[in-house]
């Protein structure tokens, strides 16, 4: 397909739509250089004073999401992410293209290059405890073969609290979907590691019915944050650091209504 050139679209939907804007940010795989025909362009744009929020439209042939923040919103932004382990918003800004002229909005891209330079916060003893019990009753689940489409979702839930929890013993960032795969393959590069192929291929076995394979990685994950956890895991429901959060037990909970 014959499109005009990402940043100079960019540029120009910038100064037509928000000619006030500080600084505008082209990311995702358009700064990656991995656009493909597919592929949208993702703009991060900064104004005084706005309301923040985020729009898909297209522009001179591209297809466009646009985030639209102030500096105190992408501020704001950073910190949630962070808090989750997942530093979207800082990447949108640090790992981009500027787009308008000048170092308007230096100052804030170096924020967030700092945030993704730090990494996250390292698991407090209690998300270490209900990691550790969650994936050895999702071990359980897998080895209690039930109906087929049951034990596929099982499968799919160990890949990727095993893909998240080996991450975070290495205090590394996480992801979702595709980003996650990305993750642990920046992990690979970096320790010269073969967790995203280990990954993904006891992925299929597993799903084709034979979770052996998937078992062991899970287990050597485990062993990193002292190996599978049963009997004597308590933590209590309170506020703060160690808050038990639904979609922490949800696996859990099923399990024991004999769902799975």
């Amino acid at each position: 397909m014959n499109r005009p050139d990402a940043v100079e679209t960019v540029r120009s939907l910038i100064g037509d739509r928000y000619p006030q804007a500080v600084q505008a940010w082209l990311g995702g795989s358009a700064a990656a250089g991995r656009l493909t025909e597919t592929s949208d362009l993702d703009v991060t744009v900064v104004l005084p004073g706005t309301t923040v929020c985020r729009e898909a439209l297209t522009y001179a042939g591209w297809p466009i999401e646009l985030f639209v923040h102030t500096e105190e919103s992408v501020r704001r932004f950073v910190q949630m992410d962070a808090a989750k382990r997942q530093p979207s918003m800082a990447r949108l800004v640090a790992s981009s293209i500027p787009v308008l002229a000048g170092d308007r909005g230096a100052e804030l891209r170096a924020y967030c290059s700092a945030v993704l330079e730090e990494g996250p916060a390292p698991l407090t003893d209690d998300e270490v405890r209900l990691a550790r019990y969650v994936l050895t009753d999702l071990l359980d689940d897998l080895d209690g073969r039930g109906s087929e489409p049951a034990m596929d979702a099982v499968v799919v839930e160990v890949w990727r609290r095993t893909a998240e929890l080996l991450l975070a013993s290495e205090r590394r960032w996480s992801g979702s979907g595709k980003w996650l795969v990305r993750e642990i393959e920046a992990l690979d590069t970096a320790a010269g590691s073969r967790y995203a192929t280990w990954l993904h291929e006891s992925l299929q076995a597993a799903l084709n019915g034979n979770p052996e394979d998937l078992v062991r990685l899970v287990d050597e994950v485990l062993d990193r944050m002292g190996g599978r956890l049963r009997d004597g895991f308590h933590l209590s429901a309170g506020s703060g650091e160690g808050q038990v959060r639904r979609e922490d037990v949800e696996p859990v909970q099923v399990a024991a209504q004999g769902q799975i």
